[in-house]
């Protein structure tokens, strides 16, 4: 016998210039994080759908976007210009990075908004 999904439901109230919060436990349903975007997605029935939104190599910083752009048509046109990175900068961003720990997998601390 298959296992019938449950339907989370929670109450959310729309303030007056229309805006509303997305609610903690849906943030973590759907592992959304400050900063990302979701989409909603308006079915023919009438049932509204809300998912994170995937990014794309064209979201995030325009500047940086804009950087890597051209850097990459630079480097397509000029290839010969490619150089390594020097050992004594590689040496130094060991040196300034030296102690810092990081764990790319710990949790973010909870909000409860």
């Amino acid at each position: 016998m298959a296992k019938t999904a449950e339907i989370l439901e929670i109450p959310a109230t729309i303030t007056e210039r229309g805006q509303t919060t997305v609610p903690a436990a849906i943030r973590r349903m759907l592992a959304l994080g400050k900063r990302d975007q979701v989409v909603f997605r308006g079915l023919a029935d009438g049932t509204v759908v809300i998912a994170k939104k995937q990014s794309s190599a064209n979201d995030g910083d325009p500047v940086i976007g804009r950087f890597l752009a051209f850097l990459a048509h630079d480097m397509a046109n000029e290839p010969a210009r490619i150089r390594p990175v020097p050992k004594s900068l590689v040496a130094r961003g060991k040196d300034l990075a030296k102690g810092v720990k990081v764990d790319l997998d710990a949790a973010l601390p909870e909000d409860d908004a």
